[in-house]
Order: C-alpha cells, then structure tokens, then sequence
C-alpha cells in the first residue's frame, strides 16, 4: 500500500511535455522583373510654344478688325482699331496746353533776362530778381509736366491701333466689331512662328515615368508615314485641377513646315532621365504593400522562416499592382495576403496562392 500511494504522488507531480505551436500559414509569391522601360504611348497636340494675348492699352470702341481666326500676321502689322476721336481730342488739349506753357515760359526768360541785367546795374531791388527767378522756375516746371501730358496722349492716340509684336498665327478671337473694350481686355490670342511644341497629358500614376530629357517620337494622322523625334522639355510640377492629370511638353528635334498648329497624334515617351533607359521593376500584387513608419514596406519571409519587415521604394502604383525599384529582389518571399496582420520575426510558413489568377499582373 505503501509503494502504491507513492507511485501515485509521484504521477500526480509530472506534468506533460508543452505541445509545440505550428508555424502560421502566410500566401507568399516572388516579385516578377520587369523592363522599367516600357514605352508609354499617348495622345498628343501640336500647338506653339509661345501664345499671347492681344489687347489695347486704352479703353474704347472697337471699329475695326483686319485680320481673323487662322491669319497669318507679321510684327509691326496693325491688326484692329479703336475709335480715335477722344484719343485724338485729349492729344489735341495736350498740345494747346503744351503749347500755352511754352509761351509762359517764353515769357518768363525774357523778364528774367531783363531783371538780371538791371540787377547788375542796381536798377531793380534782389527782392525784384528773386521773384522773377521764381516765377522763371515756376513757367519751367509747368511747361515739362505739359510736355509730359502731351507725350502721354499722344502715346493713347497711337494705343487705338492695336499692332503684332511678333510673327504669328491669329489663334482665338475674343471681341467683335462694336464692342466697348477696357483696357487689357483680349481681343485676340497669337501663336508665335517658329518654335512648336507637342503637347500631351499624363496620369498620376505615370508621371514618375516621365522625365525631362526623355526621347519621344511623334506620329500625326495628318502625315501618314512620317515621323519626328524630340525629347521631353517640361513637365508640370503640378496637376490641372480639373483632370488631374499632369502637362508634358515635347520640342522637336527637327520641326518641319509641315507642322500645323492643332494637329494631334500619338507621342510614344520612352520613361528614364535625360534619354537613358530605365532601371529594371520588381512587380507585385499591391496588396503586398505595408508600412514602415511613414514609409511603404513590404513582408519578406527570410531562409529561417522568419519574417523581415523592408523598406522599398514604389516606381508607380497601378490597379492591382505595385512597381519597385529598390528593397525587392527576384529570388525574395513577398508576403502578398493579411500583411496588417503581421509581427516582425514571426514563425510562418510559407504557402503559394489557392487561386493564383487573384494575384495575377
């Protein structure tokens, strides 16, 4: 009895050896490298690289325009007419004015001229001199500032005829013959000859794709068989904030005269700084994508089965895709499904997707 109570003391003691926990499933895929420099094909327009509007300097009536959409203007050319008359009659009022203040001051010289003779004489008192001196003075100043209003009016007087500054194309019309127009109100816009460039739009997610320098070559339905290589020369630092999408402008390397302003097309940007390929991506399922503070990161199940949390760096960012350029290798583990779920140095086990068309590229 003895030795069985103490068997039993000793089996109620031990304990079971802890069963050890299985390495949590994750759904893992590796990366697919892509060529960074797929070419990105997108409509484009010819227009001018530069346009201006065309405006008087001075209020009035418009009583005549010598030139309509689509003509062609030289510099120097007068391309519409104010009404002249209050113009002319406030250059007429200057002139009189002016010419009042010159006999004033005609005057005035003569009696300085006297004074000062006398003066040296002591027929005249220094009061006397001064006052003429003073009145000479006054006759001067009043005769500049007519002089002044004079030119001024005559520059209004001229500002009725409204002139080309430069060679150009009449591009829009904005005023019709009768209109009361202010000052600085446009009446037509002008594209400069010379210097074209093609013009095109890109999207939020493909301007990082984009670089000045860029090759690009343009083809244009309107010259069937041609084509014309440029590089990019601009883009916009900011999106319009109606299509939100960014503005890309392309010089041409060899513009023709058979470039028409308004003719569209396709322009084929081939993506890389300054004409140089780009660098290879590594795609994955954007639902890979976490974070790393403020930064994206991805999953990556390291050789011992552990997980690593890695910075990368997102080239552009598609439907259901991400492009990397740098954090990401070929032969890596991504961990692509219930990344908010994770804990750095975690045991798992690495599974391949059930359905793999959910993470096709």
């Amino acid at each position: 009895m003895l030795v069985l109570s103490l068997s039993l003391t000793l089996g109620a003691c031990s304990k079971p050896a802890p069963v050890a926990e299985a390495p949590r499933e994750v759904v893992v895929l590796q990366a697919q490298q892509r060529n960074g420099a797929q070419v990105l094909h997108l409509p484009a327009e010819v227009q001018a690289r530069f346009v201006t509007a065309m405006s008087f300097r001075v209020a009035g009536q418009l009583v005549e325009r010598r030139v309509h959409l689509g003509d062609t203007v030289r510099k120097g050319q007068v391309v519409a007419r104010l009404d002249p008359a209050d113009a002319e009659h406030n250059a007429a009022s200057a002139r009189a004015e002016l010419a009042s203040a010159r006999q004033h001051l005609d005057a005035a010289e003569k009696q300085l001229k006297r004074d000062t003779e006398q003066a040296r004489e002591n027929l005249i008192s220094p009061q006397q001199l001064e006052q003429s001196q003073d009145a000479h003075a006054a006759a001067l100043s009043q005769f500049k500032a007519a002089q002044a209003r004079a030119a001024v009016a005559g520059n209004q007087r001229d500002y009725t005829a409204l002139v080309a500054e430069h060679d150009g194309v009449i591009s829009a019309e904005q005023a019709n013959t009768g209109d009361v127009l202010s000052a600085g109100q446009p009446v037509f816009s002008l594209a400069w000859s010379g210097a074209v460039d093609v013009i095109t739009d890109v999207a939020d997610n493909q301007v990082t794709r984009v670089h000045p320098g860029a090759s690009a070559t343009v083809t244009l339905p309107a010259l069937p068989g041609r084509s014309f290589s440029g590089r990019v020369r601009e883009v916009s630092p900011a999106a319009d904030p109606q299509s939100r999408t960014y503005r890309v402008k392309i010089t041409l390397e060899q513009p023709d005269a058979a470039l028409r302003l308004g003719m569209v097309g396709e322009a084929a940007i081939a993506p890389g700084a300054s004409g140089q390929p780009a660098a290879p991506v590594m795609v994955l399922p954007a639902t890979a994508l976490f974070h790393q503070g403020d930064k994206p990161a991805v999953w990556i199940v390291g050789g011992d089965g552990k997980l690593e949390l890695r910075p990368v760096t997102v080239a552009a960012y598609g439907e259901r895709s991400i492009s990397l350029t740098q954090g990401v290798g070929a032969d890596d583990k991504v961990v692509v499904q219930g990344v908010h779920t994770l804990t750095s140095g975690e045991k798992v086990k690495p599974i391949a997707p059930l359905h793999a068309e959910d993470f096709a590229l």
